[in-house]
């Protein structure tokens, strides 16, 4: 169960990583509100997760997971770049993620 909390986690950080932008400085109050909500619920998960798995692991994976969906979510809807050395790179942080959970 540590790990399904740990993942939502993940994607609840992806989330507000990509609301911070939204939020426009934390001027805009509807994004603001659903990223602050994001961010919380997020390091809840996560200090839930730490409970019975390794911090370093559980830190480690939370940050992975949201920086690949940070930047997929980036991609999509905010027209970010993507290059072949993003997606190699991508590839990679998502190896070391199922690297962690397997050794974990």
């Amino acid at each position: 169960m540590s790990w399904l909390f740990l993942v939502v986690a993940g994607l609840l950080e992806a989330g507000w990583a990509v609301g911070l932008k939204l939020t426009a400085g934390f001027t805009k109050p509807v994004p603001s509100v659903l990223t602050i909500a994001a961010i919380v619920a997020s390091m809840y998960l996560l200090a839930v997760a730490a409970r019975t798995l390794p911090i370093g692991t559980a830190y480690a994976v939370w940050v992975g997971i949201g920086t690949f969906g940070a930047i997929i979510l980036g991609v999509i809807f905010l027209d970010e770049p993507i290059s072949a050395g993003r997606i190699f790179f991508l590839v990679l942080l998502l190896v070391s993620i199922i690297g962690l959970k397997m050794t974990a």
